[in-house]
């Protein structure tokens, strides 16, 4: 029986990637999107649903549960990045990456969570983001949001493994993907203390994204995890320095790592 993949965020990047190269290798994959009418490109179903909303989440799952009677493999994609100063970050916004990147990963999982116990397995497989080791300048709130899914899937990997389900995390670096163009940008404001370094910052990050790596990395790398019986609880998948930087930290002094970020993003104390 082929095995059932359910992605969220399917339709762009990394997850209609992976969506497409795991149906290649004979696997049944669905995608999610918030408006899947307006796809019209994908390889794989998509279901409609909005992972900030519990309604919606349940009737996504339901109806890929309607339509083969099991769902093997969740993959937590859906995600959305934002940046800007704290300060100057509506709390609105901070609430919605919460609600996207953590709050939402959290609801999915508890929806697919009692048919896999009902069938003595599965596998979810969290994306989170090598931001998530560390508190980045001006990704404050991205880098909380991903730190905190890595600690619940650390916490809910050993709450779940008597019932044959398997959890993981996978933190990838930057990859060429259109993330940069979904991401909340906290404005650029004439008057603020942070418009230089700020403005600065964006243009790093947006360079990054533009010359990162090719996101069938991650394909493969999440396929060699599910054919892993006993997955590891976190996996890194990026370019070298973005990895060895997570190695700095655990290994550094605090303020020596701060000192390495600070010059990094060109801020002077």
């Amino acid at each position: 029986m082929s095995q059932v993949v359910l992605i969220t965020g399917g339709s762009s990047g990394i997850g209609k990637s992976v969506g497409e190269f795991l149906q290649t290798k004979g696997f049944i994959v669905f995608g999610t999107s918030r408006n899947p009418d307006k796809i019209n490109n994908s390889a794989f179903p998509l279901v409609a649903m909005d992972v900030r909303d519990s309604a919606s989440i349940k009737r996504g799952v339901e109806e890929v549960l309607k339509q083969t009677g099991h769902i093997d493999i969740l993959i937590n994609n859906a995600g959305v990045g934002i940046t800007g100063a704290l300060e100057e970050i509506p709390t609105e916004e901070i609430v919605n990456n919460f609600s996207t990147n953590l709050f939402g990963p959290i609801e999915v999982m508890k929806a697919v969570l009692p048919s896999m116990r009902d069938q003595n397995k599965g596998l979810i497989i969290n994306i989170t983001s090598i931001a998530g080791y560390m508190g980045l300048p001006f990704r404050s709130v991205y880098s909380a949001s991903k730190g905190a899914l890595e600690i619940i899937t650390e916490a809910l990997r050993m709450e779940v493994k008597p019932f044959g389900i398997q959890i993981t995390n996978v933190a990838p670096g930057d990859f060429a993907t259109n993330i940069a163009s979904g991401r909340y940008h906290a404005p650029l404001l004439e008057n603020s203390p942070y418009k230089e370094v700020y403005g600065a910052t964006l243009s790093m990050m947006d360079q990054h994204v533009d010359s990162g790596s090719n996101p069938q990395q991650m394909a493969d790398a999440i396929y060699s995890i599910i054919l892993n019986p006993k997955p590891k609880i976190h996996y890194k998948v990026g370019a070298f320095m973005q990895k060895f930087s997570i190695v700095l930290k655990r290994v550094l002094p605090d303020k020596t790592y701060e000192k390495l970020l600070m010059n990094h993003y060109k801020i002077k104390e």
